[in-house]
């Protein structure tokens, strides 16, 4: 019976082994469906199959853990939800189905975009999602979830200065810790992106775990600075997403090859002589 459920939510057999080998942590981001020009759908899942999911995991025996019980060894058939970005829909949608189930979650968030909108995203054509507010981070809190860092404006920290990705690391947790009067002990690297130097000043600023977004269980011994997650998708579901990426990639790097090429035709057409006007007789 678990294995039918899993095979439900995760992708196929080698996922479900993996999950026999420590604890599930799963990823989310939006509860909602994708709007209209969205470039990554699979960001998004409809409220009905949240609800199914937890329906689901709570029928085969998996019970709610937290990532404090992780960095301390967490029970065996527990699951951590969690979701990045902190947007609005997940508040609007979210929280009913995680009481009804018995679920706690993990909102990770970026600390200075509350109340605005994904704007990582939107500099890059993306549709536009609003972020949850000082207001609704509250009721989140007061339901009885957990919130962590997800830096303060969703860089990737693998391509940044140190200098910079220090300041999203520690700047972060203090806004967060000063607004919200809670303790901010989780991170969540923006993209999954990290290199050992970041890992080590997610470390230094006094984090207990961090979580990128390599596809996997998270056991006693995986790093507890780079915890693995599962996407919360069929296999059917992954195999679209992964070609969907490949898509984008492939269009991107087709874009960026014809932009020098357009840079000369531009300049060509800039310098090339007007026609000139017939003499006067």
């Amino acid at each position: 019976m678990i294995e039918t459920v899993l095979s439900q939510i995760l992708g196929g057999n080698v996922q479900r082994q993996m999950a026999e080998h420590g604890t599930l942590i799963f990823a989310y981001h939006s509860v909602s469906k994708a709007p209209i020009g969205s470039k990554d759908p699979f960001l998004h899942v409809s409220p009905t199959r949240f609800e199914h999911d937890l329906q689901k995991l709570r029928s085969v025996g998996f019970h709610s853990t937290t990532l404090d019980q992780v960095a301390a060894c967490a029970p065996t058939n527990s699951v951590v939800i969690t979701f990045d970005d902190g947007r609005r829909d997940v508040w609007q949608n979210a929280l009913e189905p995680l009481a009804r189930h018995g679920f706690k979650a993990m909102q990770f968030l970026v600390a200075g975009l509350l109340g605005k909108e994904n704007k990582w995203d939107t500099a890059h054509g993306d549709a536009a999602v609003p972020l949850m507010d000082v207001s609704e981070v509250r009721d989140w809190l007061a339901a009885g979830h957990a919130i962590g860092s997800h830096t303060m404006t969703h860089v990737n920290l693998a391509e940044v200065p140190l200098t910079e990705a220090r300041e999203q690391i520690f700047a972060s947790k203090k806004r967060l810790e000063d607004t919200f009067g809670v303790a901010v002990n989780h991170f969540a690297y923006p993209h999954g992106k990290m290199t050992p130097a970041v890992r080590e000043l997610v470390r230094e600023a006094g984090y207990t775990t961090a979580c990128g977004t390599l596809h996997g269980p998270s056991s006693s011994s995986t790093n507890l600075f780079a915890l693995n997650r599962l996407t919360p998708l069929s296999a059917p579901e992954l195999v679209a997403k992964a070609a969907h990426r490949a898509q984008r990639k492939v269009s991107h790097h087709f874009n960026a090859s014809l932009s020098p090429l357009r840079r000369l035709w531009s300049f060509g057409a800039s310098t090339t002589p007007a026609p000139a006007s017939p003499a006067r007789a």
